[in-house]
């Protein structure tokens, strides 16, 4: 059994992050890690560095791990990250975010394998259960719950667009062979930059994580009655309508913050997110949203710039600003509308800015991928740059990855063919971007905790909106080249190397982690489609833009099909005021990055914006998101100032499920919403806007 000493347990948590930092910040780390740490009488004790580069050594005592692969694992693995799918739809498309299932599936992967290994016979699966074959449940579980994303974004906006059919439930069969193409590129594209994209993660004892698993089981049963029950009364137990309460006790200008969206919500995931986020995005996530709804919004609509309509003539002085109408964008744009072209750009340009500053460690990756390659097929003996200390037998064999790439290419290219009507050349283009981009993913989200997934998808729209644009296509198949190609890139490389990291410092299989993944992206595939399908029957707003109002914000899927309408074009239908407004703060972030990097010292790198949290405030249009991760984010800082044990045991596992059991919560609304058993049609309107029901 690998195993930590418990007094090194809460710094390694903490510097989770720290084998992707330069010496310099690793040096900054380590001396917060040393002003945190101190006995009951607040004396500061030494604390070694844990080198979260070098695998963890293993007792001695611990029993052999005969078989890391096992079909429990696997098994458990594969419908923990269905339930982690459910919640990922969910909530990116009520924000555009998106969560890795690998602290779920650890924790509650252990709270279910480790009693069936003590107590089931072993021809009904029992025996031991270590860390290992822990890290294989986990693997299956964010294999299993990572394509969700591909729904939340590019799908919605062409069925938006009328690219597609009428209802998702018609494309099905279309729905899961385009999965299918995304599903294998990411687990073949990770083994050729294993060894340079070695990460880290955090271990615990039997003991802690038993707390961890109370915590979390607790938390993601309370989410799921929470946001259950909540559908039925809405406007008491879930959205608090403040300003509109204001409004009708006599502040009559009260409403003019309720039509900007200022309303607050009881949401455990986006607590939770914010828990986990840290106040740095969170902070950057609610001023974003301050800027945009609070400040432009108001001016831009007071000089005549922007524009809103009458929300409920009962109510005066009650506009909704958030239409997305394309009747007239130029002259006649939404403040929503308006605010969608700087939120992406800054999206863009932060990302791509962290990018270019962090040149050389992308180089490095670039080169080891190759390096790899060169060394297969050259006849000499090309020597590498890093040693591999997985053993011979335990790699992932150049066949097997190689194999289904290759397979892969093939069924992407038919099924585009067939199906969408792509040649074969512009197929192929996006999946070398997709390799392409795969870097970008991957140094992004080792170094700020955040996987650009968005402006990677609204890059590629670029560009084969461009190509679609140099080929004479029509505006309608452009618009769908531009959204499939962008959607391709979606693979999932981000999550499964923070596999390859666990898998690294457990001392652990790669080539049974990758044999689970496979299974899991199987499951996804599936999963993914089938959620979309229920969730687009509950709630056809998702794809249909005639509905004035939404409990889905799908910020996301805004944002794709602005670009797909706007690359495809034959005019820019973009706002001047807008564009210019774009170019100036996609300047600023790409300032700001740069400061950080060559200006600001490590230990102020916290301090500095995050302009891509800032871009997601302008692109999500309403403010009860920003506010309740400000809320979580606040809660934990201080949570860890004052108790800081109680917070490593706790913090994270409450989190998970809290956002765990919302998604899932959520699914159960959506077939109450089918069953015509919702609170849309049983539940009270107490406490929502003019009495019109809010869930």
């Amino acid at each position: 059994m690998t195993t930590i000493t418990p007094q090194y347990q809460d710094q390694l948590a903490y510097v989770h992050s720290v084998s992707s930092h330069s010496d310099k910040e690793k040096s900054a780390i380590t001396t917060d890690i040393i002003s945190v740490s101190g006995d009951s009488e607040g004396k500061l004790e030494p604390v070694r560095f844990i080198n979260t580069d070098e695998p963890f050594l293993e007792s001695p005592d611990a029993p052999v791990e005969e078989q890391q692969l096992t079909v429990r694992a696997v098994l458990v693995g594969c419908i923990l990250g269905g339930i982690i799918a459910a919640s990922n739809i969910y909530i990116g498309l009520k924000t555009g975010w998106t969560f890795g299932s690998a602290l779920f599936g650890a924790i509650l992967g252990f709270a279910i394998l480790k009693p069936l290994s003590r107590n089931a016979p072993t021809f009904l699966d029992g025996g031991y259960f270590g860390p290992k074959e822990n890290n294989i449940c986990q693997s299956a579980a964010t294999s299993a719950g990572s394509l969700g994303l591909l729904f939340t974004s590019g799908f919605p906006a062409a069925y938006q667009l009328g690219l597609l059919g009428v209802h998702p439930k018609d494309d099905f069969g279309r729905l899961i062979t385009f999965t299918l193409c995304c599903a294998f590129f990411g687990l073949s594209f990770t083994q050729p930059l294993r060894k340079f994209y070695i990460l880290k993660l955090k271990l615990n004892t039997e003991a802690t994580a038993r707390k961890k698993t109370k915590a979390l089981i607790y938390s993601f049963l309370c989410a799921i009655i929470l946001r259950v029950v909540s559908e039925y009364a809405p406007g008491m137990l879930w959205d608090w309508h403040i300003f509109y309460a204001l409004n009708r006790i006599g502040w009559s200008s009260a409403i003019a913050a309720e039509s900007w969206g200022w309303i607050w919500e009881w949401t455990p995931a986006f607590i939770g997110a914010g828990m986990l986020t840290g106040i740095n995005a969170s902070y950057s996530f609610l001023g974003g949203s301050f800027l945009a709804w609070a400040i432009l919004g108001p001016i831009l609509v007071a000089k005549g710039l922007a524009f809103g309509s009458v929300a409920n003539s009962s109510i005066p002085g009650y506009m909704n600003y958030m239409s997305m109408s394309l009747t007239d964008p130029i002259h006649h744009p939404s403040p929503r509308y308006w605010m969608l072209w700087p939120g992406t750009l800054m999206l863009l340009c932060a990302s791509f800015a962290e990018v270019g500053c962090n040149w050389k460690s992308l180089y490095a990756g670039m080169r080891s991928a190759c390096g790899t390659l060169l060394q297969r097929f050259s006849k000499d003996n090309i020597e590498v740059d890093s040693f591999d200390p997985v053993p011979e037998h335990e790699r992932v064999p150049f066949w097997a990855w190689g194999s289904l790439l290759v397979l892969s290419t093939i069924i992407t290219c038919v099924v585009m063919a067939v199906q969408f009507g792509q040649n074969v050349g512009v197929t192929l283009l996006a999946i070398l971007f997709s390799f392409l981009f795969s870097f970008i993913g991957c140094e992004s989200g080792g170094r700020i905790n955040i996987n650009p997934v968005t402006s990677i998808g609204n890059a590629s729209q670029l560009i084969f909106g461009g190509l679609g644009r140099g080929q004479n296509y029509g505006v309608k198949r452009g618009e769908l080249l531009n959204m499939l190609s962008g959607i391709m890139p979606y693979i999932k490389q981000v999550l499964q190397n923070k596999d390859l990291k666990t898998t690294h410092l457990l001392r652990s299989s790669p080539k049974a982690v990758f044999v689970a993944q496979l299974f899991g992206a199987v499951v996804s595939i599936f999963v993914s489609a089938g959620l979309y399908v229920v969730f687009s029957t509950a709630y056809p707003c998702i794809n249909d833009l005639s509905y004035t109002t939404c409990a889905f914000p799908t910020p996301d899927v805004q944002a794709w099909r602005a670009v797909a309408v706007a690359v495809s074009s034959s005019t820019l239908p973009i706002p001047p005021t807008s564009g210019y407004a774009a170019i100036a703060l996609g300047l600023a972030a790409v300032l700001s990055v740069v400061a950080k990097y060559t200006v600001v010292p490590p230990k102020y790198h916290g301090f500095m914006p995050n302009f891509n949290a800032i871009g997601m405030g302008f692109v999500m249009n309403i403010s009860t998101y920003p506010l309740a991760m400000f809320f979580g984010s606040t809660l934990a800082f201080f949570w860890r100032r004052m108790f800081f044990n109680n917070y490593q045991m706790y913090c994270f596992a409450i989190a998970a499920g809290f956002i765990a059991g919302e998604g899932l919560g959520g699914i159960v609304n959506a077939i109450f919403t089918i069953a015509g058993i919702s609170g849309a049609t049983h539940g009270t309107n107490v406490g929502c806007p003019g009495g019109i029901y809010c869930g």
